[in-house]
């Protein structure tokens, strides 16, 4: 059984090492930028806890545009609580409860709370494999990102409410 809940300034370290688990050193958000991200937009933070113990994490910022710019990650100042679109800066579940659906129930219970905030959409990049994934909760896959986020090739993903 798991609970999907907003997250608490006592979840940032567990948030921020599964992140290191998750992605490469220059892609994940270091624990410092993970709790300067929260402090300006805890609400769109949530953790994922199976057997009282956090295992996974989903959070983004709110932009005004359908898209996802690199400058969005370092600066939290852009971060526009009446914007439009709800960005995913991060998914992340940890390798031990990996394969259990936890990565879908915390992407449906984004999109959920999105719709429910009246945004216009949720934009987010990912890598090749997870194209498919995406696409599963109607994001339309818009080409390759101009991101240079972490070194990597990203695909450019946008579903419409």
């Amino acid at each position: 059984m798991y609970k999907i809940r907003q997250a608490m300034k006592e979840d940032i370290s567990r948030m921020a090492e599964i992140e290191g688990i998750c992605f490469s050193e220059s892609e994940a958000a270091p624990l410092e930028l993970f709790k300067k991200r929260f402090s300006a937009f805890p609400e769109c933070f949530f953790v994922l806890e199976s057997g009282g113990i956090v295992v996974g994490h989903i959070n983004g910022c709110i932009y005004n545009a359908p898209e996802l710019p690199d400058a969005l990650y370092s600066d939290s100042n852009l971060h526009c609580p009446q914007g439009g679109y709800q960005t995913v800066f991060g998914l992340a579940v940890d390798p031990e409860y990996q394969n259990q659906g936890y990565a879908s129930a915390l992407t449906k219970y984004f999109i959920e709370f999105s719709q429910n905030r009246k945004h216009k959409g949720m934009v987010l990049t990912c890598k090749d494999h997870l194209v498919k994934f995406y696409q599963s909760f109607g994001f339309v896959h818009q080409g390759v990102s101009d991101s240079s986020h972490g070194g990597a090739q990203w695909n450019d993903m946008l579903l419409t409410f």
